[in-house]
């Protein structure tokens, strides 16, 4: 398929253009469901501390599903995998907006996150299965922009969708661009070169281990602030996750398939490396779902506006990123990596002293710092990380990479919740102390008329003024909550720098003791 000159023709690029058109809309779909979270929460009737699931649950899939893409490309090949998984990918989507309940939701939500999970790297792959060494930097850069661009424009996109039409459409519309891709590919990538090959076998035992460590750490933590610490279901939760944790560990040392090659371990600069993209899945998936919590439930703002004021990140993302890669090929990844998770953690720490009024002009600084530091914190780690392994383990380590930080979301996600409605009910029976005792300047800080409250004061409250002061108590106590989930990642973020100073500083060819490249 290439042309007299060696180079890709019309149908490689056609076909490649639209796998980005599916990856594109794989990670658009984190964004905008983000952006209108308080929406589908509201329109199913899902509890509050609930909501974060139809997030969670998406992440998890993902991270037991990217293990399983070399295996699945070696029996598929690239392009029956690519169209299996924006086929599976559309079917989800459409259980989602038919959905009915929370339950069935998170269903859907597994499905589309598994299949999601499988499309970025297979994007990626193709890069190099499709186009000659000449034309590769070109398809690299139009699949780095299509997984820019979906993060910068979702937030808006979500909003917009949910507004002018319903919820149901945030996920309706991954349904006719998942056809055409799926069918485009199908097509013009006929005869393609695509990976297929007898490759090794998945370990199904040690995926089972995964998957169990990763739902049992999950409803845990969830179930930890409720239940207590303490409590035999959150006691026997945790206890399963390690025991399903290390169980992986040792089938993958022991396996001779492994599903990951847990050696690259070995190599200190990539445990580090993982570490980190571990820290920023944390605070890059928590940020962006603390975000519409606190302007949908706080400030009672539509999905349209939430995804306005969020547009700034993503903004800000776009207009840096180029500085981010020229700065990483002539910097020490260690200075940039430093610097961008210093940055990273300042914008963090800036959104802990939010208020009730805190809108869009407060937001703004920290939402630029933040968009400013994402491209240095993602770039100069992933060289830091791979730089040093021999290439028979670039593959697995990219996957492990990868994976560690959407882990890092997940379970980021989960330790964010549990830490806002312990909090939140703390302040909340604060607040309520504070009210019994005739304290007019926090009946006036939460919403309550200061002539209403002293003309009540004293006196026990009826149930109707009970049911108008509960909403307005509960929303309060959301904002200390908030902002304690902002200071842990914050002080995580910034904890992690300290790490970069057991980065090895000898470059590879100059180490004898680390095992040669090719």
């Amino acid at each position: 398929m290439l042309d007299d000159r060696g180079r890709a023709g019309h149908r490689q690029w056609t076909g490649f253009a639209l796998m980005c058109l599916g990856m594109f809309m794989a990670i658009l779909d984190i964004q905008i469901v983000a952006t209108s979270l308080p929406a589908i929460q509201a329109a199913l009737g899902i509890a509050p501390d609930q909501m974060v699931w139809v997030q969670t649950a998406y992440l998890t899939a993902e991270i037991v599903a990217i293990p399983l893409t070399g295996f699945l490309t070696a029996r598929l090949g690239m392009r029956w995998l690519f169209v299996l998984a924006i086929g599976l990918f559309t079917l989800a989507s459409i259980g989602c907006a038919e959905s009915g309940g929370f339950t069935e939701l998170v269903a859907w939500r597994i499905l589309q996150g598994f299949a999601g999970g499988t499309l970025i790297p297979a994007v990626f792959a193709a890069v190099f299965l499709l186009f000659p060494p000449r034309d590769q930097p070109l398809a690299t850069t139009i699949a780095g922009v299509a997984a820019v661009l979906a993060p910068t424009v979702g937030p808006i996109v979500g909003g917009w969708i949910t507004q002018s039409f319903s919820w149901h459409w945030l996920f309706r519309v991954n349904v006719l661009p998942g056809i055409v891709a799926g069918l485009g590919a199908l097509y013009f990538l006929r005869g393609a070169a695509v990976g297929r090959r007898e490759g090794r076998p998945i370990d199904v035992v040690a995926l089972l281990f995964l998957a169990s460590a990763l739902v049992a750490l999950q409803i845990g933590l969830k179930d930890a602030p409720t239940l207590g610490w303490t409590a035999p279901r959150v006691l026997g939760l945790l206890g399963l996750a390690a025991g399903a944790a290390v169980g992986f560990v040792w089938r993958t040392l022991v396996s001779d398939a492994p599903i990951v090659e847990l050696r690259c371990f070995t190599d200190r600069n990539f445990t580090i490396g993982c570490l980190l993209s571990f820290v920023l899945g944390f605070g890059l998936f928590g940020s962006t779902y603390l975000m519409p919590f606190f302007l949908g439930l706080v400030r009672e703002h539509g999905p349209l506006r939430i995804g306005e004021i969020m547009l700034v990140t993503g903004c800000t993302q776009l207009l840096t990123a180029p500085i981010a890669v020229y700065a990483e090929r002539r910097v020490d990844p260690r200075l940039l990596t430093g610097f961008g998770f210093a940055l990273f953690a300042v914008g963090l720490l800036l959104s802990t002293r939010q208020t009730g009024q805190t809108d869009l002009a407060a937001m703004i600084l920290p939402q630029m710092v933040r968009g400013a530091a994402i491209m240095f914190c993602l770039l100069p780690p992933t060289r830091m990380a791979l730089g040093r392994l021999p290439d028979r383990l670039v593959a697995d380590g990219s996957g492990l990479f990868n994976l560690m930080r959407n882990l890092g979301g997940a379970v980021g996600l989960a330790l964010i919740d549990t830490t806002i409605f312990s909090r939140a009910r703390t302040a909340g029976t604060q607040i309520a102390d504070q009210l019994r005792a005739g304290d007019v300047a926090t009946a006036v800080r939460i919403g309550i008329p200061r002539d209403a409250f002293l003309e009540q004061r004293g006196q026990p409250l009826d149930d109707f003024a009970t049911e108008m002061v509960r909403p307005l108590v509960e929303r309060a106590a959301l904002v200390p909550a908030v902002n304690t989930a902002w200071l842990l990642c914050g002080v995580l973020t910034l904890a992690a720098l300290a790490t970069l100073f057991w980065v090895r500083r000898t470059p590879v060819a100059a180490d004898p003791n680390v095992p040669s490249r090719g």
